[in-house]
């Protein structure tokens, strides 16, 4: 029935040199599997299929001429791959080289389960509280949309929405899965549909994880470490990003609480814009966009034969550094970088090469280093290109 382990489907909407590296460290955690990978492009502007086809020639590009939304694109794809499971990716993530294999072994292992969440991290190292979730039910809305989540985080309770309380390094069952990184299975997917395409953006992983725990199956939260750059970019402020996402859990209530859906819609709109009234201040003065130090130490992890050519890619993005350090890994491991005497210097930003430095070694390097407001690049070699929070 189905022809291959696994079948990747990536959306894209111009953000062509995240979906480069995204496509790299697909490249290397499918290596020797039985895989195939689709690139959905709803319409992008930047050139986006061009520049990547010629670099990826195993992928298959699917090219729209409008943007249908985030669910239409991945049914398309979903209806013509051959895996026994299908992973729905952003393409603003970097994914580890050995992440797929053990999901999937788990996934062998554990016939029940309908589809994996994973450990999120930002491009500051910080853990992504979306990585695990329950379902929105009209209490747990109320306790997220007015705050009484954040003001009681350890109450199982008021806490609900994103699961604070259970450990973000162990596994654990959970309900909802983000439309960042879903491991789903084929089966399951055949029984209970694919993404509900009323959701344009927003919603659809909810959605979809509702109906598979309708149908009998577990999933799961994984604490498989991977990077969503992106996880950062909706700040407070970000009108458009508010009235989306409720709009969402609008569509949500309506569909699966309609005896709520009423008094649910009102309290969403309320949220809204106490939201709005609230952020009007952000938007006008660009409060949100947060201070840049005046003080940048950038330590550059790679073998020395490269550290020129990066360095003085760094310092055109990054005029403000003040010194540039190398890590030589011809000679020191990478996380020996996570040291006291790297500490003391104050680093603020970390560039990783690849492919002198694995994917999982960038993971496991950004979730153990303690300083959470450093910003990590990632430069890859073959295209001379560095990749960077919001750039």
């Amino acid at each position: 029935m189905y022809e291959t382990k696994i079948s990747i489907i990536i959306v894209n909407y111009n953000v062509k040199y995240f979906l480069e590296q995204c496509l790299y460290s697909v490249r290397a955690a499918v290596s020797g599997m039985d895989a195939d990978v689709f690139v959905v492009d709803n319409n992008s502007t930047d050139g986006s299929v061009e520049y990547l086809r010629p670099l990826f020639p195993e992928v298959v590009f699917i090219e729209n001429c409008d943007n249908p939304g985030f669910a239409k694109a991945n049914n398309q794809a979903i209806a013509r791959c051959k895996g026994e499971y299908v992973l729905l990716l952003n393409p603003d993530t970097v994914i580890g080289e050995e992440s797929i294999r053990s999901l999937c072994y788990f996934m062998d292992e554990n016939p029940q389960s309908g589809g994996i969440g994973v450990k999120m991290l930002d491009g500051h190292g910080v853990f992504l509280a979306e990585s695990k979730r329950s379902f929105p039910t009209p209490w747990v809305s109320f306790c997220k949309m007015f705050g009484l989540s954040k003001l009681f985080y350890n109450s199982p309770c008021f806490a609900r929405y994103s699961l604070p309380y259970l450990d973000e390094n162990k596994q654990h069952e959970v309900e909802v899965l983000a439309g960042a990184f879903m491991l789903l299975r084929h089966e399951a997917l055949d029984k209970v549909g694919l993404l509900d395409e009323a959701f344009f953006m927003y919603g659809e992983d909810i959605d979809l994880s509702y109906r598979l725990v309708l149908g009998g199956y577990t999933n799961f939260y994984m604490p498989e470490r991977i990077l969503h750059y992106k996880g950062e970019s909706t700040k407070q402020g970000d009108l458009k990003y508010i009235r989306a996402f409720y709009g969402a859990m609008i569509i949500f209530f309506k569909k699966y609480y309609p005896h709520s859906g009423i008094v649910m819609s009102f309290l969403i709109h309320v949220a809204v814009w106490l939201k709005a009234i609230l952020s009007a201040p952000f938007r006008k003065f660009g409060l949100n966009k947060g201070k840049k130090s005046k003080h940048r130490r950038l330590l550059v992890l790679c073998n020395e034969e490269h550290f020129e050519e990066i360095k003085k890619t760094c310092t055109k993005r990054m005029p403000e550094l003040e010194y540039v350090n190398l890590w030589d890994l011809d000679e020191e491991h990478a996380m020996d970088a996570i040291c006291r005497r790297n500490q003391m210097k104050g680093f603020t930003d970390y560039v990783f090469c690849y492919p002198d430095v694995r994917f999982e070694q960038m993971l496991l390097f950004m979730d153990r280093i303690v300083n959470k407001k450093a910003t990590y690049h990632i430069y890859t070699k073959k295209s001379g290109r560095l990749v960077s929070p919001g750039k």
